[in-house]
């Protein structure tokens, strides 16, 4: 991996920008990495500046932080990571966010997005033709919005100047991989000693180990079933068509389905098509027909009907993707019938 940082000197200067209702726990992830090595090197090995929009910035548990409104000049900063998780939307039309960023890149500084923070870098023109990580509960949109973004789901990248992460518990295995580009390996060991961080994740690692086509019960014939549906949600397979793909009849399919995932399969091919359409209407601008036609319904009335059913409300009422906006039920189920 190349050193993406070699250029700068110590103190290495951070900028922080914090969005609003950006995680928590992902500030932490990254801050105290770089607080133990300062802290065991005995000299500020970096410095960082918090950025925002407004005096005080609330994360996404409500926990508000003051933060510095008047941004520096790129020639003051090395790298600049974005921090954002919800209503991204509202985030990505923003001018004099996005043109500060691009006369950072033009600057040369590096350049990094925790979250949804590379959806405003990707909206800024500054993640074309790289490859980008992305959470992925955002990943169908985001591919929606920003086709010239090499997106993925693994967990993090570090391509030439540009720093990109899914979240999470993520955010740590990507500071630590950026990290050993600037810190003697005898440091690193000690963060890491201190961290109780003994094995740090490959930015490469895919996302969703959980998924239930990678459970153990789930057997080879199902996680085929479960692959076909994904891959065919415009244009939805019939049961005929699924079983015949593993060699079963449709009783058997059903049977089996049902016995190692709990539903059939016509409930759970139901539920990936909803999910589809969740995640296009909070997170893109497609207009409901759009929608309703990428998740395989013909008819705008059966779509809504079914989107009711699962979340309570109209497809029109779920555009933008906020902490109280409906959340997809977890258990393939409708809320209710």
């Amino acid at each position: 991996m190349p050193d993406t940082l070699a250029t700068a000197t110590p103190p290495y200067r951070l900028g922080i920008l914090l969005q609003p209702q950006f995680s928590f726990a992902g500030l932490g992830a990254l801050l105290d990495p770089l607080f133990i090595v300062n802290w065991l090197a005995q000299e500020p090995r970096f410095t960082w500046r918090l950025l925002g929009g407004e005096p005080m910035v609330s994360a996404s548990n409500g926990v508000p932080l003051g933060v510095e409104v008047d941004w520096p000049a790129p020639t003051e900063l090395d790298g600049v990571l974005v921090l954002a998780s919800f209503e991204t939307k509202a985030l990505t039309g923003d001018r004099p966010l996005t043109m500060w960023l691009r006369h950072c890149a033009a600057a040369g500084v590096t350049l990094g997005g925790i979250e949804m923070g590379s959806e405003v870098l990707a909206a800024a023109g500054l993640l074309d033709e790289r490859r980008a990580a992305v959470h992925w509960d955002n990943l169908e949109g985001f591919r929606e919005l920003y086709p010239r973004v090499d997106a993925g789901g693994e967990l993090y990248t570090l391509d030439g100047d540009r720093l990109t992460c899914a979240g999470g518990t993520a955010v740590l295995d990507m500071v630590l991989a950026w990290l050993a580009t600037r810190v003697e390996a005898p440091l690193m060991d000690e963060l890491r000693n201190h961290l109780l961080e003994r094995r740090q994740r490959p930015g490469d690692a895919i996302q969703l180990a959980a998924a239930p086509e990678h459970r153990p019960q789930t057997s080879a014939q199902m996680r085929r079933v479960i692959r076909l549906m994904r891959r065919a949600i415009e244009t939805p397979l019939t049961s005929a068509e699924l079983a015949g793909e593993v060699g079963l009849s449709i009783r058997q399919l059903e049977r089996r389905f049902k016995a190692e995932l709990g539903v059939t399969p016509k409930r759970y091919y139901l539920w990936l098509r909803i999910n589809r359409a969740h995640r296009l209407l909070q997170q893109t601008g497609l207009g409901v027909a759009e929608v309703a036609a990428s998740a395989g319904f013909g008819s705008l009335e059966h779509f809504s009907r079914a989107y009711r059913r699962f979340f309570g409300c109209a497809p029109s009422q779920d555009r933008l993707q906020s902490r109280d906006a409906p959340v997809l039920p977890l258990r393939y189920l409708p809320r209710r019938e």
